[in-house]
């Protein structure tokens, strides 16, 4: 019965409670066993757990007995609430008819909070707001209520007030969920229409996707047909989640649950699909959402070129899991064979290198990230390079543009100039500011990517003790006087140290990469040159001092001659020691253009 279903996700910042007012609303409602129990529980990775971050959306049901006296099912879809996730948020608000809105009651309304309200709000679901975090002796739950309030319209005193934590007030959330969110609308006569909004690998049924059924329903047994793809398959298993995968014969109009299609692989059962009845087909998919776009790349290569076979295995289970991740072969000078990945943010990257190392245990080198380019070509024709190294002879370009991102950052009114003195340093454009509360301001910038993605988030953080949040969305491509940076070891360019910086910075940025290097680089037995060149001149140099024996030691007295010819001959040696020689350039050399910023 749809009226007794309420299908609902919880959007917040990071750190603001959210992955906790789950774990007690599983407590609550006797969905897990308090033996059983683990700090978040949705939460199925180690790395989640270390970082605290919700990474994966994930789904779980719940049976909830109201002061009705009737039973509900609540289907929770969790969501991340990180900047780079937000493609998995937008994909779990489509499975949904309302939204939990928490904020911390010390933190009040943050960045990341604001975008998820907007795409929320987007989607027309019902929002029901809640202050967490009231136990803590910094809590301010009279000023927040009347920040959401003012953002809002909502009247102060009805927003929920609780304590994850503790487990205060998390009956009042239950109710208001029933009470607030509408039930699912959808025919249940109408031929079956489900939408895909995540989906994992699992070795034994395949790709397993998370369904929402909007209409019609699926049986235990029953074909069903993947509309973009055409793909027919026979499920290996129907279901929903209680977290843990519990068989069903049935999955009815409003339910959330789980195909195990049996499929091999993911790109057969996208994200954002439609899956409808083989027999009795829908006439038209369900409005999917867009195709998560990459905007930070970067080259993923094995320490060990044996390892190659391995890494690319690893990779390619990686993308099962992690539909966002996009990858192709790519072969370097400097690191031989690996491949150019592409991710949704810096902190998407950091996750993937994570659990490449971890989950399968590779020793891997990651060059410094870069951004997406449109090259336009003399002759007209646009080329998009995502890699330093692909830039044409400069001889043939007209014009390189790079992207540029809207900025939104909060931040107290005390690190206003901080702020905008970090954003000024990297070419960024103020456009707005507005005060959402007292002692608040929030700022609106336009930046290029390329500066926000290297160190960024880290200086804002630091130089605002940790106060400041950001969210930032793409913007359009813009054209810039860019030139291409290329590093020199021995007279031999190193394409993965290349970089496309803007022209100004191109002098100050080659020194202080050439000093790194200087310093990284381990000494060889003879000299070794490291220039930074850009616009066809060499810009900066150092030498790596050569390790020398003293084949002198053994003079004592004599003829000077003799001592020449010692000399000229260890002369001889280190040039034929040159020719065949091999520089090994450490992973700290990579990512040495990532630290630029630090001096």
């Amino acid at each position: 019965m749809t009226s007794h279903i309420r299908n609902f996700c919880i959007i917040a910042h990071v750190d603001h409670g959210k992955s906790t007012l789950a774990d007690r609303m599983l407590q609550s409602t006797g969905t897990i066993a308090d033996r059983d129990m683990v700090a978040q529980v949705l939460d199925s990775m180690d790395l989640e757990r270390e970082k605290g971050v919700t990474i994966k959306s994930s789904a779980v049901r719940m049976m909830y007995t109201a002061k009705d006296g009737n039973s509900y099912e609540l289907n929770l879809i969790d969501t991340p609430g990180h900047v780079d996730f937000s493609y998995e948020v937008s994909r779990a608000l489509e499975a949904c008819e309302g939204a939990l809105l928490v904020v911390d009651a010390t933190q009040g309304i943050e960045a990341q909070t604001l975008a998820n309200l907007y795409l929320a709000l987007d989607t027309d679901l019902a929002i029901v707001p809640v202050i967490n975090k009231i136990d803590l002796v910094s809590a301010r739950p009279d000023d927040i209520a009347q920040e959401i309030s003012n953002l809002m319209g909502s009247n102060p005193e009805d927003i929920l007030r609780v304590s994850a934590k503790e487990g205060v007030g998390v009956d009042q959330v239950l109710e208001a969920i029933v009470n607030k969110i509408p039930p699912p609308t959808g025919e249940a006569e109408s031929p079956l229409r489900a939408l895909i909004f995540d989906s994992h690998y699992d070795s034994y049924k395949g790709v397993i996707a998370y369904v929402r059924v909007m209409e019609g329903g699926i049986r235990q047994g029953e074909t069903i047909r993947l509309m973009s793809t055409g793909v027919d398959v026979k499920p290996v298993e129907i279901g929903y989640f209680s977290p843990v995968m519990v068989p069903a014969k049935i999955l009815d109009v409003g339910d959330v649950g789980y195909i195990a299609t049996g499929l091999k692989t993911v790109s057969e059962c996208r994200v954002g699909d439609t899956v409808t009845s083989a027999s009795n087909p829908a006439m038209h998919p369900l409005p999917g959402y867009k195709q998560s776009k990459p905007m930070v790349f970067a080259g993923i290569y094995p320490v060990e070129g044996e390892d190659y076979e391995d890494l690319k295995d690893a990779i390619e289970k990686l993308q099962l899991n992690d539909a966002s991740l996009v990858f192709e072969k790519e072969t370097s000078q400097a690191l031989n064979f690996g491949f150019r990945c592409g991710f949704l943010g810096l902190f998407h990257m950091e996750i993937i290198q994570e659990r490449l190392e971890r989950e399968y245990d590779l020793d891997i080198v990651v060059t410094a990230p870069s951004v997406e380019y449109e090259v336009v070509l003399e002759n007209g024709d646009v080329m998009i390079i995502d890699s330093p190294a692909l830039l044409p002879d400069e001889t043939t370009i007209r014009e390189i543009r790079e992207p540029w991102m809207d900025l939104e950052i909060f931040s107290p009114t005390e690190f206003y100039g901080t702020v905008m003195e970090i954003v000024r340093k990297r070419r960024g454009i103020f456009k707005s500011q507005d005060y959402p509360a007292p002692n608040r301001v929030q700022l609106v910038y336009e930046i290029p990517l390329s500066e926000l993605i290297v160190n960024f988030f880290d200086q804002l953080k630091s130089r605002t003790r940790g106060y400041a949040s950001m969210d930032y969305h793409f913007l359009d491509y813009r054209p810039g006087d860019l030139v291409k940076l290329e590093v020199l070891v021995g007279g031999d360019p190193v394409d993965a140290l290349a970089a496309i910086v803007h022209k100004n910075d191109a002098y100050h940025k080659g020194q202080l990469l050439v000093s790194k290097l200087k310093e990284l680089i381990p000494r060889q037995m003879y000299d070794v040159a490291i220039q930074a060149t850009s616009g066809g001149r060499v810009i900066s140099r150092a030498n790596v001092k050569a390790l020398r024996k003293d084949v002198l030691a053994k003079c004592y007295g004599g003829d000077i001659s003799r001592k020449k010819k010692l000399l000229e001959r260890q002369k001889r040696g280190k040039r034929r020691m040159k020719m065949v020689g091999n520089i090994e350039i450490p992973q700290d050399a990579f990512m040495a253009v990532l630290r630029l910023e630090e001096d």
